[in-house]
């Protein structure tokens, strides 16, 4: 025993402390990290802009500004189920309420799912996700860390998913399989003809994420609407966000809409209180005003069929895109072009290797994109 006088040293070997030092899972090791979209340097006699984060470049519509102003209740938690949220969104969508499981945006809402259906180790066999590539690029991140096997089918030459290829790899070992329309980074939406077939080609016991965080820019009407799925197939989960068209990504609150046979899982592993108060009021602000935040969704798909004509008349030839931004097969040239981009203060997304994803922005910096585009020194003419 000891008292208050009493000192007590502990002395431990150098090589015993190392050895019995805290160790990560594994998996982190083999994991990429996440590159979030980073700022421009300043150019002196440039406004600077970013488009490199697929950020909606308007802020919140002003009705949600005052939702959130002056609010003294921070100190209390949110309700965990965000239940005045959820039956919003229920109205809105035509969904029942509980069909909804908020999250900290889509990415949150997803790996809610990967945490609840993926990652079973039974007899040293692992899960298996089957999901497009190149994608979403915290897919894989997700994947991993929730105990499963990322297995990832190129897209097709148009930055299209190969749903043949990705229905093929479907087997006794896949538990989820994710489709991302618009396809982030690329740009293109998969129609409801062929998600129909890739569905009913795949076991019922494998749930299919149809990932829709750019959905209301989409004005193909061959485009499948994943609630549409989620209403004729018990195993399809949709999942959507208020970061892109609603401006909210700093608030981080989007959701998942799926069967209660589903929903009675995830609320179990629910993060609890992943939204908090003022993003739901944020939300609720911005879907009660829908109309205006669909006018300025207007006015940015607007600028983006600005920028693709602009593209096409000089030459560039990039996937279709139904999202908020535009991707450039660059390749070998994708850094080069990002570094010079950055030297007319405009910051773009580079895919070392692959690509370059831009998003829409003020008109002002998709004018001088497309200024950057015509001068470019090493500029390609490659086919979508």
């Amino acid at each position: 025993m000891t008292d208050e006088n009493t000192a007590v040293h502990l002395e431990v070997e150098p090589h015993t402390q190392q050895a019995h030092a805290v160790q990560p899972r594994p998996v982190l090791s083999r994991l990429p990290k996440y590159a979030a979209g980073r700022p421009p340097a300043p150019i002196e006699g440039l406004t600077s802009y970013k488009l490199s984060s697929n950020e909606n470049p308007l802020p919140p519509i002003p009705a949600v500004l005052d939702a959130v102003r002056g609010r003294e209740d921070l100190f209390r938690y949110p309700d965990p189920l965000s239940t005045r949220l959820r039956v919003a969104l229920g109205q809105y969508l035509d969904v029942p309420a509980d069909d909804v499981v908020t999250g900290a945006g889509s990415l949150g809402a997803l790996t809610q799912i990967l945490n609840t259906f993926a990652g079973q180790n039974e007899d040293s066999v692992q899960d298996e996700v089957v999901y497009a590539w190149r994608s979403f690029e915290a897919y894989p991140i997700v994947v991993g860390t929730a105990g499963a096997r990322a297995v990832e089918i190129p897209l097709l030459p148009d930055g299209r998913h190969d749903l043949a290829a990705m229905a093929a790899a479907v087997n006794e070992r896949t538990t989820i399989v994710l489709l991302c329309t618009p396809n982030n980074p690329t740009g293109p939406v998969l129609t409801t003809a062929e998600v129909e077939e890739f569905v009913q080609s795949v076991p019922d016991n494998v749930m299919i994420v149809i990932d829709e965080a750019y959905t209301e820019f989409i004005r193909d009407g061959d485009a499948v609407n994943g609630l549409e799925m989620y209403r004729k197939y018990p195993n399809v989960v949709v999942l959507r966000t208020f970061s892109k068209a609603h401006g909210l990504a700093n608030l981080r609150v989007g959701y998942s809409v799926s069967r209660p046979e589903i929903t009675q899982h995830l609320r179990v592993i629910a993060t609890p209180f992943a939204v908090s108060t003022l993003a739901e009021e944020a939300a609720l602000a911005s879907l009660e005003s829908i109309d205006e935040v669909l006018v300025r969704v207007d006015s940015l798909v607007a600028e983006r069929e600005r920028v693709v004509a602009g593209l096409q008349e000089i030459g560039w030839e990039i996937p279709t895109t139904q999202a908020n931004f535009v991707w450039l097969n660059l390749g070998e040239h994708a850094v080069d072009f990002a570094e010079y981009a950055g030297r007319h203060a405009l910051s773009v997304r580079a895919f070392a290797g692959e690509g370059v994803r831009v998003s829409v922005g003020e008109v002002e910096a998709n004018t001088r994109f497309l200024d950057i585009c015509r001068n470019y020194p090493n500029a390609p003419r490659l086919s979508a």
